[in-house]
């Protein structure tokens, strides 16, 4: 055989080499088993309530240490700041005036199962997931019936009125009595990807902390109730430990992602229990504005972000980790391609607030009190009622919204309705 014949037959083998080698990774990549996803939901508590946010009392080292290996949205938001309708935007990635849950409960005297049909007309993360293998486990808060109602191929509530079912029964015993359910999942789920909803009903009221936690943070000239909140905090931040724990356990970690939210704000009264104003249920920072996370080993790299962010885009993050087709309805941004700089940041947010009890099942703008909007630092909020006049702040500088320039800069007033126009047109 000549030198020329000889060479050609190598550069043929290397080339038949190559092809092969690319065509086995095309085919592994194609097969790799996708992500597993944990969606961990804190329950009533404010957006600067975390030892990473900054708070100087309160101990969360281990969401701590989730925030340090994630990209943190500093500045996220949720649309609405009562309970039902943030956890349905987060299931379905919409705003409530879409999916039509918009109160905790229906008119007095209209049946529960009437606010159900919602959750069953629109798509889930757990039913757009299945089609991909996925086994999904509720545990925690859940108001949609049955958690099958929701998709989930598996889970803790089962929803009953007559037994007690209204927004999660027997799933509020997570984390705040066992995490055993979680456990034998994540045992049983062997080489099936899955999707974990976790939203203990923690650090939500009873205010009834374990004793050990509850002597940490009393002390003279501070209330038990604040004490008792703040210790709250630091045991919903020890089970969020032991869930992550588990996954590390059992060798999860590497290929599971973890989303992170709180579903409304909560600021604790001084001397009695329940929320102060400008808290839950109002559209203040207070109640509306979280930290978001997202964890997700090998894929992206650990920051920390002033750009905005909203609940709504959990579900089309989640859905594109995964490899499930996102659908062309759902209005939020897939938030690893922002961080990895694929996709341009959010310019605004936006959020509703409607009354607790729904006025009327199915049309929205009967129980609406405010839309807001946040543009860059500044923050309109527009209220419903007639003859009411709109807010203006600067929440970069002004967090706690104390200084209303609505009067001193109308036409920002005018361009920021404008836009809040846009998105949901409302007519009284």
């Amino acid at each position: 055989m000549s030198r020329l014949s000889f060479a050609a037959l190598l550069l043929t083998l290397l080339a038949a080499l190559t092809a092969c080698q690319s065509a086995g990774s095309t085919a592994q990549g194609a097969t790799a088993r996708p992500p597993n996803v944990v969606l961990i939901i804190s329950d009533d508590q404010a957006w600067g309530d975390f030892g990473f946010m900054g708070h100087p009392e309160i101990r969360t080292p281990h969401i701590d240490r989730l925030a340090a290996r994630s990209v943190v949205f500093e500045r996220g938001y949720v649309p609405s700041s009562l309970c039902r309708p943030s956890l349905a935007t987060m299931i379905t990635g919409l705003y409530p005036h879409q999916h039509l849950i918009t109160g905790n409960d229906p008119p007095k005297g209209i049946e529960r199962d009437r606010m159900l049909a919602h959750i069953a007309a629109v798509d889930t993360l757990p039913k757009m997931l299945a089609p991909l293998g996925y086994r999904s486990l509720q545990t925690g808060k859940w108001w949609e019936g049955n958690c099958q109602c929701g998709g989930f191929t598996e889970g803790m509530t089962h929803g009953d009125p007559a037994r007690g079912g209204r927004h999660g029964d027997v799933g509020l015993r997570i984390g705040r009595k066992t995490m055993r359910p979680i456990q034998d999942f994540l045992d049983d789920c062997g080489e099936s990807p899955f999707f974990l909803w976790y939203a203990p009903f923690l650090p939500h009221t009873p205010h009834n902390p374990p004793q050990r936690l509850l002597k940490k943070y009393q002390r003279e000239g501070r209330t038990v109730h604040i004490a008792r909140y703040l210790a709250m905090c630091e045991w919903f931040d020890e089970t969020c430990g032991q869930l992550l724990a588990d996954l590390d356990e059992r060798g999860l970690t590497d290929n599971t992602m973890v989303v992170f939210a709180v579903d409304n704000g909560w600021i604790q009264r001084p001397n009695r229990r329940g929320y102060a104003q400008r808290s839950k249920r109002t559209p203040y920072e207070g109640g509306v504005r979280t930290p978001i996370m997202v964890a997700w080993p090998g894929h992206m790299q650990a920051a920390r972000s002033t750009a905005l962010a909203s609940t709504v885009d959990l579900a089309p993050t989640i859905l594109a980790a995964c490899g499930a087709p996102v659908p062309a309805n759902l209005p939020g941004h897939d938030l690893l391609a922002v961080a990895a700089g694929t996709t341009a940041p959010r310019t605004q947010v936006y959020g509703e607030i409607f009354t607790h009890d729904v006025v009327e099942v199915g049309k929205p703008t009967r129980s609406l009190l405010h839309r807001w909007i946040v543009r860059d630092r500044w923050k309109l909020i527009v209220p419903q009622a007639t003859g009411a006049a709109a807010e203006l702040y600067d929440v970069v500088a002004d967090p706690s919204e104390r200084r209303d320039l609505a009067a001193v800069e109308p036409s920002r007033v005018a361009n920021l309705k404008a836009a809040l126009d846009a998105w949901w047109p409302v007519t009284r």
